[in-house]
C-alpha cells in the first residue's frame, strides 16, 4: 500500500477516501473546522486550487487571490501537526496548527490560529475560513526593537505582516 496514494495527507493515519476525500467532494460533509482545515491542507498536498478557493469565506476575496494561492498550493508540504481545536460560544470555530513546508530547497513551519465561520447555504451547514493569527512569544522572548526587512522576497498574502502584528499581511497592512 503506498502512503501517497491512500493515506491521507494531513496526517490523521486515515485513508484519504475516509478522511478529507469526502470534504474535497461535498464540502458540506466538514462537521467542524478541524475537518474543513485538514482538508485544506490536504488540497494543498494535493494542488486542489479550486477547494481551496472555495471555502474562503467570502469577505475574504479568495477569487481575486487565486494566482498567491496557487502559488502556495505549489510548494512542498511536509506535514501537519493539529495543536488545537474549538467551536467557541459564540458559534466561530478555531485551529491552532503547525504546518511544515518546503521552499526554494529551506524548509519553514507555519503556525497559525484559524478563525472559522459557518453558514447555512440551500439548508446545509458549511464551514469556511476567515482568517488567523501568528502565535505571538512571551514578552521576555520578543526582540526589542523591530528588526529591518533585509530579504528581496516579497510578503506572500498568507505570510506573518511585517509590522509584527501577528495578523497575516492581507488582514493587516497588505
Amino acid at each position: 500500500m503506498s502512503k501517497h496514494h491512500n493515506e491521507c495527507p494531513c496526517g490523521s493515519q486515515k485513508l484519504l477516501v475516509e478522511c478529507c476525500k469526502p470534504i474535497h467532494l461535498n464540502h458540506a460533509s466538514a462537521t467542524h473546522p478541524e475537518q474543513l482545515m485538514r482538508a485544506r491542507y490536504s488540497a494543498h498536498v494535493l494542488g486542489l486550487v479550486d477547494f481551496v478557493v472555495q471555502t474562503y469565506h467570502s469577505s475574504c476575496e479568495a477569487e481575486h487571490h487565486r494566482e498567491a494561492i496557487a502559488e502556495s498550493i505549489n510548494l512542498t508540504w511536509l506535514g501537519l501537526e493539529v495543536m488545537n481545536s474549538e467551536i467557541a460560544a459564540n458559534g466561530q470555530g478555531f485551529v491552532e496548527f503547525k504546518a511544515c513546508y518546503k521552499e526554494a530547497g529551506e524548509e519553514y513551519i507555519l503556525q497559525e490560529r484559524s478563525r472559522f465561520v459557518q453558514e447555512s447555504i440551500n439548508g446545509q451547514q458549511y464551514w469556511f475560513y476567515i482568517d488567523g493569527e501568528y502565535p505571538q512569544p512571551p514578552p521576555s522572548e520578543q526582540p526589542s526593537a523591530p528588526k529591518p526587512v533585509t530579504t528581496a522576497k516579497t510578503v506572500g498574502r498568507n505570510d506573518p505582516c511585517l509590522c509584527g502584528s501577528g495578523k497575516k499581511y492581507k488582514k493587516c497592512c497588505g
